[in-house]
């Protein structure tokens, strides 16, 4: 029933020519979507929760005006408080990533501060599941929580525990198991060349920040200090199949996507105070999906070497990422150049850079963004003034809320057509600080 449902989203979402996905005409129909928004503050009167913001598809054309309001406004602080108490004995603090299981049936939470990953029911919101991150000696956090696209696994970056933690998961049973023999403790572990994992000089700090699934079972696991493993998520324990260390690859990447037989990940500023990083980052590279067989034995350090499509110097930090449905462009978020720039993914090449500042905001701070199924709009997630991740020199927008891109020109640019304002005020300061956006297409 589940496979049908996805069968039927797809060929409503896409049309198919010569076995290429191409962005639906004006003819073809589109399959009915609504937008999530995180809002990491705290939920009012409170220490913890924080806010989920759910918009319907269908009102949030490139100018909605003032009147549209979410359709569901679910308090994280109420139910799955109450939920995550019951089964960790702590409440969850600061909702920082949403994403979907391929069924569309669950939305996925991980709370940063807190380490813990709630599983909420995507037509009701309510709270299924609720646990927290392994605590290792050097901390316990959930960044960022990304499921597999086989629909067996949920990937933990458990950020300042550095480790990689799997959760076992049959959403149609209602079973989720936090599979400890799976675990990857990144401080400790050693590469399949036998070297260190984390090491001065090569790989400092591997905080784990976002693990991008490929639809071929890889993780390309982001590292704080720089560098980046990619994991085989389907043995146990998980297993690195290649390494680059931070010579190759800059830190603090939160974008990645898979397209055309490539994953495209980007690298960032530092947060906090690490001497060996710049303050500020924006680089994106290209990884070819096809030369990372280890099969043969294993493979050279920092091999395949991935393309660096960009890498530029100056106030910029690289963050979220979207690709078009018809895989011909990326766009990569700058949310301290209040910017995103495009490339085009047949060279590689890239194509320009499109502006958010203007009539709207005058500091828009774009962070995580997902793309419409039509491949017209992108939302992205516009920073708050008082930034609870990401520090506050790269981080910090004076308009939080959702913001509504409209893309031109088949893909290759765009304008921020709109922002419906979030707020969340408390003590005359404004606390609202959106920092996570997914699409879910309803069954």
């Amino acid at each position: 029933m589940m496979g049908d449902a996805r069968l039927l989203l797809g060929l409503a979402a896409f049309t198919m020519i010569g076995g290429a996905a191409c962005a639906p005409g004006p003819e073809t129909p589109t399959a009915p979507y609504e937008v999530w928004v995180l809002d990491q503050s705290d939920s009012p009167d409170r220490a913890f929760g924080g806010t989920v913001y759910v918009y319907a598809g269908e009102d949030l054309s490139p100018a909605p005006g003032d009147s549209v309001r979410p359709r569901l406004r679910i308090d994280l602080g109420d139910a799955t408080a109450a939920l995550c108490r019951e089964q960790t004995g702590a409440a969850p603090v600061r909702p920082h990533m949403v994403r979907f299981n391929d069924a569309q049936s669950h939305a996925i939470v991980a709370f940063v501060a807190s380490g813990h990953i709630a599983f909420l029911d995507g037509d009701t919101g309510e709270p299924i599941e609720c646990m927290r991150a392994s605590r290792s000696p050097t901390g316990q956090q959930a960044h960022a929580a990304y499921p597999t696209p086989d629909g067996r696994f949920v990937l933990v970056a458990n950020q300042n525990g550095k480790r990689l933690e799997r959760i076992a998961v049959d959403y149609e049973a209602g079973t989720f198991t936090h599979d400890s023999a799976a675990m990857l403790d990144l401080a400790v572990c050693t590469t399949p060349l036998g070297e260190p994992c984390e090491a001065a000089g090569t790989r400092p700090d591997n905080a784990p920040v976002c693990p991008f699934m490929s639809h071929g079972g890889l993780a390309f696991v982001t590292l704080r200090g720089g560098g980046l493993f990619v994991v085989d998520v389907r043995d146990t324990p998980m297993r690195i199949v290649a390494a680059y260390d931070s010579a190759h690859i800059k830190g603090n990447g939160c974008g990645g996507v898979e397209v055309a037989g490539h994953m495209y990940v980007n690298a960032g500023g530092r947060p906090g105070v690490q001497h060996h990083m710049e303050l500020y980052g924006f680089d994106v590279y290209r990884f070819p999906l096809d030369r990372l067989d280890d099969r043969a034995g294993p493979l050279p350090a920092n091999s395949p070497p991935p393309d660096v499509l960009w890498s530029v110097d100056g106030a910029h930090d690289s963050h979220g990422m979207v690709a078009t449905p018809d895989d011909r462009h990326v766009w990569v978020m700058d949310r301290h150049g209040d910017a995103a720039e495009v490339f085009e993914t047949a060279t590689g090449r890239h194509l320009g850079t499109v502006p958010m500042n203007g009539e709207l905001t005058d500091n828009a701070a774009p962070d995580i963004a997902a793309m419409a199924p039509a491949g017209d709009r992108i939302f992205v997630a516009l920073r708050g003034p008082t930034p609870l991740s990401g520090d506050p020199h790269n981080a910090t927008g004076t308009t939080p809320g959702l913001g509504i891109i409209e893309v031109l020109d088949g893909g290759r640019h765009g304008r921020l057509a709109a922002i419906l304002r979030i707020t969340n005020p408390r003590d005359g300061v404004e606390r609202a600080d959106p920092h996570a956006v997914a699409v879910r297409l309803l069954r």
